[in-house]
């Protein structure tokens, strides 16, 4: 089979070039022809050339960006650029600074075929971050439950179908929200455990902004499921505290409405016309292998 191992990178260049050593590494025993395909988000940092003689990866591409777009947007362009110019049969999009562990790489390769060409999704059952993320990273995963009826308890780190990619680069939710958009597409997902590992270098970039605007991108792309659930907890829970409203019991209200005006806002990054145009904005190619 070919794959591709698609990496998002923004300036985290010490990271990445670590990142190809252990991919290199941990691929030594697949009978596969594995590739990796790094989308540079306008990077501000150039990348230190670096004499390294990778045995078990064929290639090696950057996509170089012109302009900076966001994570999930990188992830979108390149899912396009290998769907439309390149041979292959599954993607494996993954982080580039550790997070995203490189020794689970064969397990999703040896679960394709026991997954029915579906979805290989890694689940997390074990996260490195601190105590507080880990219970705001739960409750993102249960406010999301409840407002949209999609429990989604994955991240970028799966294992694509080709049939697969080709609704995604279909699909305009794939620029706002990669996971969102997958679990729009694709009813059946193929989950197998995978633990969070720790960053290569660095302190990590979800902080906790981040998080809540990675929730609600999620949620926009279910935003008719989330409105209709938010006016029916609206009515119910002024019912509720009608004979004891305060301002301490109108916060749940508030943040909610606020919720409701910030995904209305993402949902407006679904620009199917952007994302068709996406390959426009590569600037050059540079081929390291």
């Amino acid at each position: 089979m070919k794959i591709k191992i698609l990496v998002p990178i923004y300036n985290d260049w010490q990271s990445a070039n670590k990142l190809l050593d252990e991919i290199d590494y941990n691929v030594s025993d697949l009978d596969h022809e594995i590739s990796v395909i790094i989308v540079n988000d306008a990077s501000t940092h150039d990348r230190q050339e670096e004499q390294k003689n990778f045995t078990n990866i064929h290639s090696i591409q950057i996509l170089n960006m012109k302009i900076n777009q966001g994570h999930a947007r990188c992830i979108a362009t390149g899912l396009k650029y290998i769907y439309e110019k390149e041979d292959f049969d599954y993607v494996i999009p993954m982080d580039g600074d550790g997070e995203d562990r490189p020794e689970e790489i064969k397990e999703f390769i040896n679960q394709i075929k026991n997954s029915n060409n579906n979805p290989i999704v890694g689940e997390r059952i074990k996260r490195s971050e601190k105590l507080i993320f880990k219970f705001c990273y739960q409750l993102h995963k249960l406010i999301t439950l409840t407002f949209t009826g999609k429990s989604i308890k994955f991240g970028n780190y799966t294992c694509l179908s080709k049939s697969t990619v080709e609704k995604m680069v279909k699909e305009k939710a794939t620029w706002n929200s990669f996971s969102g958009a997958l679990k729009k597409v694709e009813k059946n997902l193929f989950p197998i455990p995978s633990s969070r590992g720790s960053r290569y270098f660095g302190p990590s970039k979800m902080s906790f902004f981040n998080l809540i605007k990675h929730s609600l991108s999620i949620m926009s792309v279910f935003r008719k499921t989330f409105l209709i659930r938010s006016a029916l907890f609206i009515i119910l829970y002024i019912l509720l505290i009608k004979s004891n409203a305060s301002v301490v019991t109108a916060l749940p209200l508030v943040f909610l409405l606020i919720a409701v005006y910030s995904i209305s806002n993402l949902s407006l990054r679904e620009n199917l016309d952007e994302f068709k145009d996406s390959l426009t904005q590569i600037k050059d190619i540079v081929k390291i292998k």
